[in-house]
């Protein structure tokens, strides 16, 4: 079952970088890299219990965290990038 889970887990994250690479928009490309970064934390958490690793949680938990905080950064970006091209017009 758990080899199951990783290759749904492998699949999904495959679809996901389709969908940051054809993204119609910049919001979808930042979406599906979210999501890729979301499905290697499960990834992590998956592949360090199943070889019984102990750390598995706190890297994930850390990777998490970077994901989340690069998410923040990069809408960040565009909230700026958006907000200066309106007051160059």
């Amino acid at each position: 079952m758990i080899y199951a889970a990783v290759i749904a887990i492998l699949v999904t994250m495959g679809l996901a970088l389709i969908r940051a690479c054809k993204g119609p928009t910049a919001y979808d490309r930042m979406l599906a890299g979210n999501m890729v970064g979301t499905k290697a934390v499960l990834l992590i958490s998956v592949g360090g219990y199943t070889i019984g690793w102990p750390g598995y949680a706190d890297i994930a938990l850390l990777y998490a965290m970077v994901n989340f905080m690069g998410t923040i950064a990069i809408m960040r970006f565009f909230e700026y990038q958006q907000t200066e091209s309106e007051m160059e017009e």
